[in-house]
């Protein structure tokens, strides 16, 4: 990966390789154990409480990986499912098939495959000629022969505990890579004449593993793919899903339509009957019912039902725009509350401020929150007219119903259903441009 992030770390829409790979195993088994090389402490701090961990301090391999745990899995029978932690496609469908099938034939060992047109990279399965897998190969040690097969080990496997245990005894480092394979465990499986199975993946993609950024990239888009597709057939309107992006966290409720351009990330909630983008990017957002945003950037940041926005609109975190409120074209907000029906349609900045219903704020009003040390509040009453070029220096009130006229800075609080006004005396002075340009023509300006 080139990166100085763990692999297992790196997020495919929004979450990280491993917990994807966590959520596919929920509910299949009662215990979890993973076991940690490189950037051990790193990911640790991420696993979820009870997690058990183990430590490959050298790093000689998947056999050796199991091994590692072997003291974890020592008990008298069971099974265990193991996974690697860089294949964030893996489908729980698909791994509960494969403890089903493990379970039902009694195996040692059941082994999930893929077909694949180009198996380039991956060990292949050798099976004996009654149709039963007897080994895998890996892809430095195959011959020309073995290389052209095209059934895959995805190095996922659910193994019968004992079986396993006594297996990794025998396994040797005698491959180019010198190396315990965990794949050696299927051949001396075989040769003790253990029941061996495979179930073969109907969506092969499922088998990637990420190694490479070409291959996250791969990834999020199959994942993308997953995520769109069930929202269409919730209800969801998805106009464009290659230019739609939502990730694996966020829900949208039926007949919301979302349009080119739209992002939906982090715990994202979007309501019913929404209409979202073009060009919008929510991040730990909620979006009650009815809301139309457009070209807005926000942050956690609530909407309520039936509130219109954009385009071009920013909230910053801890805003609350309610019900039925209009926010405008070039509007920053910033951990502020916008009372039902208020509107601040053009040019505004609002900051730690709290409008209430009702309120009209004209275009280029802001509030001057900021003294150079610390953030200030300003409140605006029920139905107060707040117009054009305003600036509120806060802390300062408006009272409720009260107007405040055009170009004034307001530093003291305005009573309700008052008149704020200030402004300095409108002086015009009759030719004083004409006798500018001739005394600039007399000392040779043009």
């Amino acid at each position: 990966m080139k990166s100085s992030l763990p692999k297992v770390l790196h997020p495919v829409n929004g979450k990280s390789m491993i917990f994807h790979v966590l959520d596919a195993v929920e509910g299949l088994t009662p215990d979890i154990g993973v076991v940690l090389g490189a950037s051990a402490p790193e990911i640790r701090r991420i696993l979820p409480e009870g997690t058990r961990v183990f430590f490959q301090k050298r790093r000689l391999g998947t056999g050796h990986a199991v091994m590692t745990a072997s003291p974890w899995l020592k008990r008298p029978s069971g099974s265990v499912l193991v996974l690697c932690g860089d294949t964030p496609l893996l489908r729980r469908e698909t791994l509960r098939s494969l403890c089903e099938t493990h379970r039902r034939e009694k195996n040692a060992v059941t082994l999930l495959t893929a077909h694949i047109p180009d198996a380039f990279g991956y060990g292949r399965i050798l099976r004996h000629p009654s149709g039963r897998p007897e080994a895998i190969i890996e892809e430095k040690d195959a011959s020309p022969a073995q290389r052209a097969i095209r059934e895959i080990n995805t190095g996922v496997y659910c193994f019968e505990i004992p079986a396993l245990l006594r297996a990794l005894r025998q396994i040797r480092p005698e491959n180019k890579k010198g190396e315990y394979y965990l794949t050696d465990v299927v051949s001396v499986l075989s040769k003790d004449h253990r029941r061996l199975g495979a179930v073969i993946m109907k969506s092969p993609e499922e088998a990637m593993g990420v190694n490479r950024r070409t291959e996250l990239a791969m990834a999020e888009r199959v994942m993308q793919q997953r995520i769109l597709d069930k929202l269409m057939g919730d209800g969801v309107t998805v106009a464009d899903p290659s230019h739609t992006y939502v990730e694996a966290g966020v829900r949208v409720g039926a007949d919301t339509v979302l349009l080119p351009g739209t992002f939906l990330k982090g715990k994202t909630r979007v309501g019913r009957g929404c209409r979202i983008g073009p060009f919008t990017y929510l991040e730990d957002c909620v979006i009650e019912d009815g809301a139309e945003l457009r070209a807005v950037f926000a942050y956690q940041s609530k909407i309520d039902r039936g509130a219109k926005l954009g385009p071009y609109t920013h909230l910053r975190p801890g805003t609350r725009v309610r019900r039925n409120a209009r926010i405008g074209n070039f509007v920053e907000i910033k951990k502020s509350d916008i009372g039902e029906g208020t509107k601040v349609s053009h040019l505004s900045y609002i900051g730690d401020a709290r409008l209430e219903s009702e309120v009209n704020v004209g275009a280029g009003a802001i509030t001057c929150n900021y003294d150079g040390f610390q953030k200030h509040q300003t409140r605006v009453g029920r139905g107060a007219f707040v117009g054009s070029n305003v600036n509120l220096v806060a802390p300062v009130r408006v009272g409720r119903g009260a107007i405040v006229g055009a170009g004034s800075t307001v530093t003291e609080n305005v009573p309700a259903d008052a008149l704020s006004l200030e402004r300095a005396p409108h002086l015009i002075k009759k030719g004083w441009a004409r006798l500018r340009r001739i005394q600039r023509q007399k000392r040779g300006h043009t």
